[in-house]
């Protein structure tokens, strides 16, 4: 069983949540009655729905954690399932993003059904001319 799989299995026995099909395509989703909460794009890649007011409370740990990747603009950070304490989080977070939802009026705008999955975040490169 992969670690999406395990996480999956998981989070289906949260009372709060139902699966379907992710909104983007690709992959199944977990929704709250408020939101898509989850998209599992691969057996190791999870986009989770979190609000502007969550992600700015913990961005800083956001940012710090290496399983995490963020997008700037995005209400969605990617979690990268690498190991059995990358599924731990990925519960704690899933926990944040439900709690968020629940505190604010349900979110159908454009950029909240927009996950991660087709977007690409480029790193800065340091200048070769600079060496």
């Amino acid at each position: 069983m992969t670690l999406a799989e395990r996480a999956m299995e998981r989070l289906r026995g949260w009372p709060d949540l139902s699966t379907g099909q992710a909104s983007c395509g690709a992959g199944r989703a977990l929704r709250s009655v408020h939101s898509e909460i989850l998209h599992f794009h691969s057996d190791r890649d999870v986009d989770l729905h979190l609000t502007v007011p969550a992600i700015q409370r913990i961005h800083r740990d956001l940012r710090e954690s290496t399983a995490v990747r963020l997008v700037p603009g995005s209400r969605w950070v990617t979690v990268h399932l690498d190991c059995d304490t990358d599924v731990d989080l990925l519960m704690s977070l899933v926990s944040v993003a439900l709690k968020a939802h629940l505190a604010q009026a349900p979110d159908t705008g454009p950029s909240a059904a927009s996950c991660n999955f087709r977007r690409v975040t480029l790193v800065p490169r340091d200048d070769p001319d600079e060496r």
